[in-house]
């Protein structure tokens, strides 16, 4: 929590859409889970109803399909395809443009940029993390990304805890969940049990206590705020998925040899899906495009991931030429150097990865088992360990 006023109370499905209402009468743009194309996606909300009531998913390796629940919570369903990256840190931004008139003057444009004021609502406490992870890569080095700067600033974040976590989460091997930990304005529990269908909700921040003040909830009641941590709790116990108990950046440094690498280069297509799901990811390149006449020029910022051969290209050719480095790069970075650079692990353990792989690579699976072989190789020095492609 950040600290300021504090406030509990229970909301109802009614309460869950006054909230929506208080949000968009001050201003925001709310974004939410809805069920669209066959997934549970993140999306502008007009209403509470356009939550997905009544649905959950079925997660593994490379699988995931939406379920019809026996009740009618609306948040118990893992993370889907898209993060909240998708609105911080967008995957196409335009940045400029260039004109050239009859008499050959040339006029450059700065593209404007007015993101909405965005309301997130259902982050999930690994997404909380990895928006502030993202929060430090983009914002707190010695150069700000300003286009995520303009949608992070005041963007009010209404965290929902997990009491059912999918197959494929580890968030509790990266610290990261189910109960909520870190900056936020509201955070929900739900609860759906003899007592009714309601969510316990505290105020994190000023601004969250007003908003919180202008709905007409229950007073907070001690049998609701047991069955809700019960049910985080419980969800602690239920993970899918775990990481090796050790220091991983420690241990990756010993696996830069490891045979196991072989392995996942045997299966790994370079595709990127991993990289275009995860919420942490952030790499870009600049495109230019140019229109026939050469009279018109647009400098747009993209998404890249280093699976991308060209990705590592430098003046004589690529560094990383092989599916195996560069499988080798993205898991010892966001596993290991990650921590050099950032001060923590680059992975908050929401498991999409591993759901969105084609074939179904699973980021824990190959994590135990580099550890497995480190035990028969020696431990690396200080500093040892150096990447080579």
């Amino acid at each position: 929590m950040t600290g300021a006023a504090h406030a509990d109370a229970v909301l109802d499905r009614t309460g869950l859409g006054e909230l929506v209402r208080a949000l968009v009468r001050r201003g925001r743009t709310v974004v939410g889970p809805t069920v669209r194309d066959g997934a549970i996606v993140l999306a502008e909300l007009s209403s509470a109803d356009e939550l997905p009531y009544g649905w959950g998913v079925e997660l593994e390796a490379g699988h995931y399909r939406l379920r019809r629940r026996d009740d009618a919570m609306a948040f118990a369903h893992s993370a889907g395809p898209k993060s909240w990256k998708t609105f911080l840190h967008p995957e196409r931004v335009r940045q400029w443009s260039a004109d050239r008139a009859p008499d050959g003057s040339l006029t450059i444009t700065a593209e404007p940029d007015d993101p909405p004021s965005y309301a997130f609502l259902g982050v999930r406490p690994c997404d909380l993390r990895a928006i502030a992870i993202q929060d430090r890569v983009l914002t707190k080095g010695p150069h700000t990304d300003e286009t995520y700067r303009r949608r992070r600033d005041g963007a009010f974040l209404v965290v929902v805890e997990c009491v059912e976590p999918g197959a494929t989460c580890f968030c509790v091997s990266m610290g990261t969940g189910p109960a909520a930990h870190g900056s936020y304005d509201l955070v929900l529990t739900e609860v759906h049990d003899a007592g009714g269908h309601r969510f316990w909700a505290r105020a994190g921040s000023e601004e969250g206590a007003a908003v919180l003040a202008e709905l007409s909830p229950a007073p907070a009641d001690g049998a609701t705020a047991e069955a809700a941590r019960a049910g985080v709790e419980r969800a602690a116990g239920l993970m899918g998925r775990t990481m090796p108990e050790v220091d991983l950046r420690l241990m990756l440094r010993g696996t830069l040899e490891a045979e196991r690498w072989n392995d996942v280069a045997a299966r790994c297509l370079t595709c990127g899906n991993c990289t275009m799901a995860c919420p942490t990811c952030y790499c870009t390149t600049t495109e230019d495009i140019i229109d026939l006449t050469g009279d018109h020029a647009e400098r747009w910022r993209r998404w890249d991931v280093c699976y991308d051969l060209d990705f590592s290209y430098v003046h004589g050719g690529v560094v990383r030429g092989s599916g195996h480095s560069r499988y080798r790069q993205w898991l010892t970075h966001k596993l290991g150097t990650w921590h050099d650079q950032f001060g923590s692990s680059g992975c908050v353990g929401c498991g999409r990865c591993i759901v969105w792989c084609p074939v179904g690579i699973d980021i824990t699976e190959e994590a135990h088992a580099l550890h497995a072989e480190s035990l028969d190789r020696p431990a690396p020095g200080p500093g040892g360990g150096e990447e080579r492609a």
